[in-house]
């Protein structure tokens, strides 16, 4: 079957069921190690250090700690590394790009009366990409379960007049209608219906709500593209400041931006005895706009002229996201002996009603050994419980179902950083591990993360220059489908980054 392009004519439908779930919750509750070359080569550790411009985004209180101001711009190189598996295949498929990782200063202003107890005050200003959604994964197989029963499971009860066109209607007038009055589960049904892959049990009852599968029993020869685009990004801007010479404490206010994109793509086809359908297409498409707002507070306190603890906590962050999404379908059946192509396509834009999404707050300690000017060795542990993720409004059915869902799924997690600096006159040698718990309670579903860091820089004097390589690695079971179709993907996934930042001290 030949995919074919369309042109998109936008119809905005106002749905009445909700696309978000729990994949959504975590894609925007879940942070990657981004920063400088320096703070990623030390895997993110530093809490308690401080002085690096990325610091303040982990620790208000590390921009205090800058004796001058400084400016620092990252260019992130990400390749990530996808080996998928799906009943008897395996396929590898990569994704490579680079992009803007951070960009910072932190202005310095020393207090002038030497008697004062506040040493001096701090303001930061700085953008990370907390994550990079471009990715690609391919997978194939050949399976038992059937696309058609997707389609299906959402016809089901659905009275058939509700999915046959009516007079002069088209194909996106219906599927408008279902969208504004019924929601997904109904345009689902219309575009398996019109795709003819099921047929009502009494096609003579307009108020039918049983329906049997076009599609035989056997085996299946399925291939699924999942490609995401897009970002999360976090502006903040960080107020610290030092008291006496042994305690540095701050605020950062921050906004968050969600850019997210994705496509996803099922070809299924079957020579099973007995089966009219034997190709099915079927293509969706989600893009989503969001912002946020959330607060971090936290402290540095030097126990010794060498050592260093630190507490700092992130408050929930509050997002306003929308959302868009598009639908395809095409099949292949045979009819008498003829083989026909059938093509649904709505041509139409679902425009969701905007929702909120609280992610969880965090809380991090850490601790560092300062080795006067040879170097540094600092560990993190942060604590996140991701079942206090939570979709509003709380009185919306579908929203109360989901909150119930992650309570039951999610759990705590923790996350362990820790990373060491080696200086030799103004080489900087610097290295790191960290581990991530998984959020998910059957810790299967999501794996934990595991990771290292390597890197270099060099201090010019007035500017430094700072390389970084990380690398980590995560399992996850991605499943096809809510209902139906639900069979999982083993996705085996290798990330790697190389920073490069380029450090000014004015």
């Amino acid at each position: 079957m030949k995919r074919i392009s369309f042109l998109l004519i936008t119809v905005l439908s106002m749905t009445v069921s909700n696309a978000q779930d729990i994949t959504d919750a975590l894609r925007y509750g879940t942070e990657n190690i981004n920063g400088t070359a320096r703070f990623n080569a030390l895997s993110g550790a530093f809490n308690a250090l401080g002085g690096d411009v990325s610091s303040m985004a982990i620790n208000p209180a590390g921009s205090a700690v800058f004796l001058t101001n400084s400016i620092s711009i990252s260019l992130d190189i990400k390749d990530i590394e996808n080996n998928a598996t799906y009943f008897n295949s395996r396929i590898r498929s990569f994704d490579a790009d680079a992009n803007l990782n951070q960009a910072g200063a932190v202005f310095v202003f020393n207090n002038a009366d030497e008697e004062s107890p506040w040493k001096k005050f701090t303001l930061g200003l700085n953008y990370i990409s907390t994550n990079d959604f471009d990715n690609e994964v391919f997978s194939k197989g050949t399976g038992n379960t059937s696309i058609g029963s997707f389609f299906l499971a959402q016809a089901q009860g659905i009275p058939l007049d509700l999915l046959q066109l009516q007079g002069s209607e088209t194909i996106s007038d219906l599927y408008t209608f279902l969208g504004e009055t019924q929601g997904t589960a109904a345009q689902n049904a219309f575009l398996g219906y019109q795709g003819f892959i099921f047929d009502p049990v009494d096609p003579t009852n307009s108020q039918n709500t049983q329906y049997t599968s076009n599609i035989a029993s056997g085996t299946f020869n399925q291939e699924y593209a999942h490609l995401t685009r897009g970002y999360n990004g976090k502006y903040t801007m960080n107020f610290a400041t030092q008291y006496n010479d042994n305690l540095f404490f701050g605020i950062n206010l921050n906004t968050h931006i969600i850019d997210f994109d994705r496509y996803t793509y099922l070809y299924e086809s079957n020579n099973n005895p007995g089966s009219v359908v034997t190709q099915v297409g079927f293509e969706n498409n989600l893009s989503v706009l969001g912002s946020g707002f959330s607060a971090q507070i936290g402290a540095i306190l030097k126990v010794a002229d060498n050592s260093r603890i630190s507490l700092s906590y992130d408050t929930p962050t509050w997002h306003v996201i929308s959302e868009e999404t598009t639908q395809y379908l095409e099949t292949e059946r045979v009819e008498e002996g003829v083989t026909i192509d059938q093509i649904v396509n709505p041509r139409v834009i679902n425009v969701f009603e905007d929702y909120n999404l609280r992610t969880p707050g965090k809380v991090a300690i850490g601790i560092a050994q300062v080795f006067g000017k040879k170097g540094l060795i600092s560990f993190d542990y942060s604590y996140k419980d991701y079942a206090n993720t939570e979709f509003s409004p709380k009185n919306d059915p579908f929203f109360i179902a989901e909150n119930a869902f992650i309570r039951e799924t999610l759990k705590d997690a923790s996350t362990y950083r820790l990373g060491g600096e080696y200086r030799i006159d103004n080489l900087s040698l610097r290295g790191g591990v960290r581990y991530e718990e998984s959020p998910y309670q059957d810790e299967v579903t999501v794996e934990d993360l595991s990771g290292f860091s390597l890197g270099v820089g060099y201090n010019f004097g007035n500017y430094t220059f700072d390389i970084s390589y990380a690398r980590s690695e995560q399992s996850r079971s991605q499943q096809l489908y809510k209902v139906g179709l639900t069979d999982t993907v083993l996705i085996d996934t290798t990330q790697s980054n190389i920073v490069f930042t380029l450090g000014l001290n004015l």
